[in-house]
């Protein structure tokens, strides 16, 4: 019988929903007493349905009778105005008009159901665009805490927006040069940092997180003191903050996109890739919303026929795009040049293509969940960021941890006034640099996956938090 309940809500955001999920599972694995309720904000319609899909495969897991996923109703979404200004303050907004209804989740839901368990809420758990529902776990005498789906080192910048705004006062700007941020072992330039950081309304939204971070009574982020030690120690040591505890990686290996292929799609890969050298492919995929304009999309396949390696590319066609056939999207004769060394396809079964032997290399957007699960397999990673926090975790990579190839740190996607065309000989470049076997690189990036996973098995990460459920 459960004493104790923690009650979580997860950005709406499949990325962000996942790793919440999986944090949860762990939890009731280790200890009896312990039952959680998550709380799902669907987005605005239509991205709702990979959270469904998600939601659904989960709730008949074994540690089901220990977690319960309630979907709240849907309301009323800000204005598209909003949404084209900044996606960060639209989604904060959204969340923040999600107030009383999640209190009222709280209240009539205390009760589980089939059970005569009524356990004592001990915690009240965030995303880091819920920091309005603290106002709610205050209401209720409740225990706030910060689940953080990104790094640590990227936490460090939204705590270092206060600083910087008490001396300027405004949003950066790409030609402010250097920024001493204490979470990164080198001074990060200004115009790598996160395209939020650039516009008022989204810079001013995490700033205003950052500072509300700060009153809840601890911090969880999705990674391993081992991999990211000197933005851990950073954050741990500053006498401003709640307890941090690293509680990483927190991977979904069953991970299947919503969208994803059919079954025999899926095999088709494998089964090319069961057939290709060890760490000879090269796996190009850009998340879920990642995608590209037609002339960026001729210069990467240019660069790739060039290059001569084996590779797995999964391309997504921009919403807006005239077509989406792959033999128009590309040039002519790329696919049945390629044919023998390549495949291209829409959705690509990621995890299971990084999992691998065949896969040598990954050029990414440098999402968090991505970047995770490609230490995880020992993957060195080729860095390609398009929006959100990619551009500063593809700093970090490159230059504080050592596990990235720079191809462009800069690139953001559907943004002509500060995007140029990454060109095919960088690409070539690049991909002949990440794939030669001898590269110290690419044995940091498996003994790094190495000590990680070592960390993991030792619950380290868990030993901690623990204490706050007792």
């Amino acid at each position: 019988m459960s004493k104790f309940e923690l009650v979580c809500v997860p950005a709406p955001s499949i990325g962000h929903l996942v790793p919440l999920c999986k944090f949860a599972e762990k939890l009731v694995d280790r200890d009896e007493r312990l039952c959680v309720t998550i709380l799902i904000i669907r987005p605005p319609p239509p991205w709702g349905s990979t959270i469904d899909a998600f939601i659904k495969r989960i709730s008949s897991a074994p540690e089901g009778n220990r977690i319960r996923y309630i979907t709240l109703a849907q309301i009323e979404p800000p204005s598209s105005e909003e949404l084209a200004k900044s996606v960060e303050k639209y989604i904060s907004l959204l969340i923040e008009n999600y107030r009383p209804i999640v209190k009222d989740a709280i209240i009539s839901n205390k009760s589980w159901p089939g059970t005569d368990s009524n356990p004592k809420i001990i915690g009240l758990v965030i995303d880091m665009f819920c920091t309005s529902l603290i106002d709610v776990a205050n209401e209720l005498d409740i225990p706030s805490y910060l689940f953080f789906t990104s790094g640590a080192a990227f936490l460090g910048f939204l705590f270092y927006l206060s600083v910087w705004d008490e001396q300027f006062g405004r949003e950066f700007n790409p030609s402010d040069g250097d920024l001493n941020i204490a979470a990164y072992a080198h001074p990060v330039p200004s115009k790598f940092l996160p395209t939020f950081a650039f516009v008022k309304e989204g810079y001013d939204s995490f700033r205003n997180h950052g500072v509300r971070f700060k009153e809840t009574k601890g911090i969880l982020i999705n990674t391993v003191e081992e991999f990211e030690s000197h933005a851990v120690h950073s954050l741990a040591s500053d006498p401003e903050l709640p307890p941090v505890y690293t509680v990483g990686f927190l991977l979904n290996f069953e991970a299947q996109n919503g969208k994803g292929n059919s079954k025999s799609e899926d095999e088709e890969i494998k089964k090319w890739l069961d057939q290709q050298p060890p760490s000879s492919v090269l796996f190009l995929c850009f998340g879920s919303a990642g995608s590209f304009e037609p002339p960026q999309l001729i210069q990467m396949a240019i660069g790739l026929e060039r290059s001569g390696v084996r590779f797995v590319w999964s391309i997504r066609p921009l919403m807006d795009a005239e077509t989406t056939k792959l033999e128009e999207m590309l040039p002519e004769g790329f696919l049945e040049k390629t044919k023998n060394r390549g495949i291209v396809c829409g959705w690509a079964p990621q995890v299971e293509i990084l999992a691998h032997k065949a896969t040598g290399a990954f050029v990414s957007h440098c999402g968090w969940n991505s970047t995770l699960e490609s230490l995880w397999h020992g993957v060195p990673i080729v860095t390609w960021p398009l929006y959100a926090e990619q551009h500063i975790n593809a700093f970090q990579l490159v230059r504080d941890l050592e596990v990235a190839v720079e191809l462009t740190l800069n690139y953001r996607m559907r943004d002509s006034d500060h995007c140029e065309i990454v060109k095919a000989e960088e690409m070539e470049k690049a991909i002949r640099h990440i794939m030669d076997s001898e590269k110290p690189l690419r044995k940091r990036v498996k003994d790094m996956g190495e000590i990680c996973r070592n960390a993991l098995l030792e619950e380290s990460c868990f030993t901690s938090v623990c204490y706050w459920i007792k």
